[in-house]
């Protein structure tokens, strides 16, 4: 699967498994409708990051997860 063409299918994909990775609890601040597809590429980046790194310390896990939430819907 190539993430490289912002699309919804591919934003669904990368929210998805950015809430597995970074263990997210409460699923319902993860719902890929929830953002915008204009932030695609900085998602993408924040996904791209996750995905080299691997383990993640538990501050790390909250600043993706504080860092996901500025590209939220208002």
């Amino acid at each position: 699967m190539s993430l490289e063409q912002a699309s919804q299918e591919n934003l669904d994909y990368i929210i998805h498994t950015l809430a597995d990775k970074l263990q997210v609890v409460n699923r319902s601040i993860m719902d890929p409708e929830d953002y915008n597809l204009e932030h695609y590429e900085e998602i993408k980046s924040l996904y791209d990051i996750v995905e080299m790194k691997g383990q993640l310390s538990v501050s790390e896990i909250q600043a993706f997860v504080q860092e996901l939430g500025q590209y939220r819907k208002q």
